[in-house]
């Protein structure tokens, strides 16, 4: 096998952090696209490799087929296998892990549950579309602060863009809009317009976060 990894993944926020992370190394990738649909990601040898049978999870050929699952330890894994995306000094190192886990323990879990309540759920219930849409836009706002006067999250382009990133960049499927929060927007955009940005929201191809973002824009204006 001539590629170093194999990524089993699908059209997620988190899948689509670790099909950017490799587009913007330029590392070479073998795609092993999961249709969460029929339920792949609960097969037995998928389970191998990842227990909690959810997406993505990378195999690293070069290690003795070593598995990593969860995307924010994928991204963490790939930045310092590299040497990029994550500064080398502690402080800096820090700053991109402290913005890293606030995508992992705030923005993903809280945004996951309004994608869920907002467009998934049998029944509306609105005091939990309430709560979980304006618990997100409140990290967002936090995000729109820390973005004042600065490009980035960090000093550079990192890890922690990419994993904020790819939530925000759906923001309208879960109903939440970034009116008003002009420095978040600038970022997402200056984001979305890098190369390897658009080339990793296009993996595995069936639903492109793009297009998700395009069909559900009509939420935010009835």
């Amino acid at each position: 096998m001539s590629e170093r990894f194999t990524l089993y993944t699908a059209a997620t926020p988190n899948g689509h952090k670790v099909s950017i992370l490799l587009e913007e190394l330029g590392e070479p990738y073998r795609l092993q696209a999961l249709n969460l649909g029929s339920g792949e990601q609960k097969a037995p040898d998928y389970l191998k490799l990842n227990p909690n049978g959810r997406i993505p999870t990378l195999v690293d050929h070069a290690q003795g087929d070593f598995a990593i699952f969860e995307s924010g330890a994928i991204l963490l894994y790939l930045a310092e296998a590299f040497g990029r995306f994550i500064p080398a000094d502690p402080k800096g190192r820090s700053q991109v892990l402290q913005w890293l886990m606030f995508q992992m323990g705030g923005v993903g879990p809280m945004q996951g549950q309004a994608n869920v309540f907002f467009r998934y759920f049998p029944e509306k219930i609105q005091s939990a579309i309430d709560r979980y849409q304006n618990e997100t836009r409140r990290l967002y706002q936090v995000l729109d602060t820390r973005l004042k006067d600065r490009e980035y999250l960090c000093e550079d382009y990192s890890i922690a863009d990419i994993a904020n990133f790819t939530w925000v960049n759906v923001h309208a499927w879960a109903g939440v809009s970034l009116d008003g929060l002009d420095h978040l927007a600038a970022w997402r955009e200056r984001i979305r317009a890098r190369p390897a940005v658009q080339r990793g929201l296009a993996v595995p191809g069936d639903v492109p976060a793009a297009d998700l973002v395009k069909t559900a824009q009509s939420i935010l204006t009835r």
